[in-house]
């Protein structure tokens, strides 16, 4: 049995382990100049802050309570001594969604740290942004005592054993650390399903109250670092061999590309050209190909575009890459009337295989779609798609003028406003255009301004905007602004929010100063929750309790916090145009509040172009879907 040490002696080792390893600049390099024993007798609390440490994790979000507090403590001497990074949050909602924007936006791996009860339970509820998009990200919570003592405060009340860690498991992958030698184990799991190249998602890690504080001897040579994982690609060419075949005899192609195409702007581009196919956009692809690109089709789905849907409709041959076909992005699974085979280009075998008449090409989404163009272009493949890809230009420039109308459509006299005001697309371009011009990165709220922000949004590269269309969590925009705050090197961020999203986390005001980050909000304020109002009346042609009778004065609300620089975008875009200026000359967070039409008037969205498998419409949906093969 370990002796215990003197809590003052395990503080003196852990600030000299610490030191070392800043030093070092690492825990191998330290281990390889002797700078500390590969044998370390140490806390559950301080060989986790270790373990992640090997795999590159050295930032913290977090909200401490009494199931952290001994792994607050290992925190803060490593923070005092230059090797870790915290920030604290007001919300767990608020710093899951943060975190997730530091790993979705700049790549940095990160942790979560929350307590035990309501706040782990709020992280939780939090992470399905991450989950949903494929991010990786570590979830650290405090969990109920493992000697069954009696009830812990805020732990699950039922009379059984590890109700958190089963919950945590039914998200994403999660481990409770009962046995603190178990940690290996638990930091290998996590290291892959953090860092997996198709399927990352967050990774949760339970910590008992008393198991925290417990020595164990930790072996820092064998705690799992990150993997680093081969590309991979189909081992022979038969499958790829067939895939030409099917495009060179086909006379309309399409390409879907899902989520999983961001970063490969360059492979897909190539696929796009060599097959004389059309490109359809998911809200959270766009840019994969440049927004002028005359293959660049827009977005397709229930909510859509003309030529998107189109190219949808029309194609009698899908090629589909990087997506999990979630029913906005697919019609609910019957947005393709034509087609009659695809070739799905996909990591993950399950979602490879989600279409009838399939040829699986599983694997790196890069390497796949470069090995194929190049047979592609050598088969000449694209010479017979003229006719077809004309055809999706004219319905491009067809949905130009449609954007066009909207955008340059002036201000509109809403009733609960009692004047003219500007339109939502209207508004939304004005600031998106702001932001290409300024080279800032966007962030989009769910709702209204989500759903015409994905059809308005000019990108020529990925990663120029964040649509949480995953899970289109409300006040993921304002909160994701919180991750600069970590960022090696941070972008300048406007996150496009509607009032409602706003409120999610408005607690964002005050950390956003606090850790000095610089960036805007823009509050598109139609005083309602428009994209259910919208679905109401085309469904119901009635709405029903999703607006409220209480006006809010945002820009007052966000000058009371210190810090902040709130504007009134006024009822035009010229005011807009003037607020966004004054806004980005602000050397913290500004907020701009923009009044918002919401009314019966058609120049006031962007329409949808697709079905959807919701409401009333779910009968005619499933009957189509039961007939179709594909």
């Amino acid at each position: 049995m370990l002796t215990r040490s003197p809590r003052s002696e395990v503080e003196r080792q852990m600030r000299e382990r610490a030191r070392a390893l800043r030093a070092a600049g690492g825990i191998e390099q330290a281990l390889a100049d002797g700078a500390v024993s590969k044998l370390v007798e140490t806390t559950l609390s301080e060989a986790l802050v270790l373990g992640l440490l090997k795999q590159g994790v050295s930032k913290y979000f977090a909200i401490f309570g009494h199931g952290s507090t001994d792994l607050g403590n290992v925190l803060r001497i490593y923070e005092e001594e230059g090797v870790t990074r915290t920030i604290n949050c007001r919300n767990e909602v608020e710093m899951a969604h943060a975190a997730t924007a530091l790993r979705w936006q700049y790549g940095e791996l990160c942790a979560v740290v929350a307590s035990i009860g309501p706040g782990a339970l709020q992280a939780f509820a939090g992470s399905l942004a991450a989950a949903s998009n494929g991010v990786g990200v570590y979830h650290i919570y405090g969990d109920e005592t493992t000697y069954g003592e009696g009830y812990n405060m805020q732990q699950v009340p039922k009379e059984e054993q590890g109700l958190f860690g089963r919950l945590t498991a039914v998200l994403g992958q999660s481990y409770v650390l009962h046995t603190p030698e178990g940690l290996r184990d638990a930091l290998r799991r996590g290291a892959i399903c953090v860092n997996h190249p198709y399927r990352a998602g967050p990774f949760y890690l339970l910590l008992p109250l008393n198991t925290q504080p417990a020595e164990l001897t930790v072996n820092l040579a064998a705690l799992p670092g990150r993997p680093d994982l081969p590309k991979l690609a189909p081992a022979d060419d038969v499958a790829l061999d067939a895939a030409v075949a099917m495009v060179a005899k086909a006379e309309r192609v399409a390409i879907k590309a899902g989520g999983g195409t961001r970063g490969h702007d360059a492979a897909v581009t190539r696929l796009a050209e060599a097959a004389g196919a059309a490109v359809v956009l998911s809200p959270g692809s766009t840019g994969v190909l440049p927004d002028a690109h005359p293959q660049n089709m827009h977005v397709g789905g229930s909510k859509g575009s003309i030529s998107g849907n189109y190219a949808m409709n029309e194609a009698d041959l899908l090629i589909v890459i990087g997506s999990r076909a979630v029913c906005q992005a697919d019609c609910s699974g019957i947005g393709y009337k034509k087609a009659k085979a695809v070739i799905n280009i996909n990591g993950d075998l399950a979602d490879a295989l989600h279409y009838n008449n399939t040829v699986a090409l599983v694997g790196d989404i890069g390497a796949v779609a470069e090995r194929l163009a190049a047979k592609l272009e050598a088969a000449k493949a694209n010479n017979n798609k003229d006719e077809w890809l004309e055809s999706c230009v004219a319905k491009k420039q067809e949905w130009a003028i449609y954007k066009r109308m909207r955008f340059e459509c002036e201000p509109l006299r809403d009733d609960v406003w009692q004047k003219p005001v500007l339109t939502q697309p209207a508004a939304i371009k004005i600031v998106a255009d702001f932001a290409k011009a300024i080279g800032a990165a966007k962030f989009f709220d769910a709702g209204d301004v989500q759903a015409n922000g994905f059809q308005i949004v000019e990108d020529d590269r990925t990663g120029d905007t964040f649509t949480e269309t995953g899970a289109s969590y409300m006040g993921f925009a304002v909160s994701a602004l919180v991750g600069a705050a970590l960022a090696d090197n941070p972008r300048y961020a406007i996150a496009f929010t509607g009032d409602g999203s706003f409120m999610m986390n408005p607690q964002v005001l005050i950390d956003a100063v606090e850790h000095r980050v610089r960036g805007m909000i823009v509050i598109f304020d139609n005083r309602r929750m428009a994209a259910i109002t919208g679905l109401q009346r085309a469904q119901y042609d009635a709405e029903f309790r999703t607006n409220d009778s209480v006006a809010v004065n945002y820009v007052q609300l966000a000058a009371a916090v210190s810090g902040v620089l709130a504007v009134c975008g006024g009822s035009n875009a010229e005011s807009l145009r003037a607020a966004l200026k004054a806004a980005r000359d602000h050397d913290g967070l500004s907020v701009v509040h923009v009044k918002i039409y919401s009314g019966p008037d058609e120049l006031a969205g962007l329409g949808a172009w697709g079905q959807w498998n919701v409401g009333n419409w779910c009968a005619d949906v499933q009957d189509e879907w039961i007939r179709q093969d594909l």
